[in-house]
């Protein structure tokens, strides 16, 4: 009997992205590594919540990671 291979998960992707209990996608926003001192305190302070990826993007980001979901 001939073994099949497993499917690998991107590391990229389940480094940038977190599935949540309802299949939404959350991600952290860019642009709060450096060069602050230019930036707002409210562009600073909105940079600090998470976002959620859209319906077209989350489909994609899945299938990167095939066993997020699971378990």
């Amino acid at each position: 009997m001939a073994k099949t291979g497993k499917m690998k998960t991107k590391r990229a992707a389940a480094k940038r992205y977190h599935i949540t209990g309802s299949g939404k996608v959350t991600y952290k926003k860019q642009g709060l590594r450096h060069i602050l001192t230019k930036k707002g305190a409210k562009q600073r302070r909105r940079l600090r919540l998470g976002a959620t990826l859209s319906p077209v993007e989350t489909k994609r980001v899945k299938q990167l990671m095939p066993y997020a979901m699971k378990g």
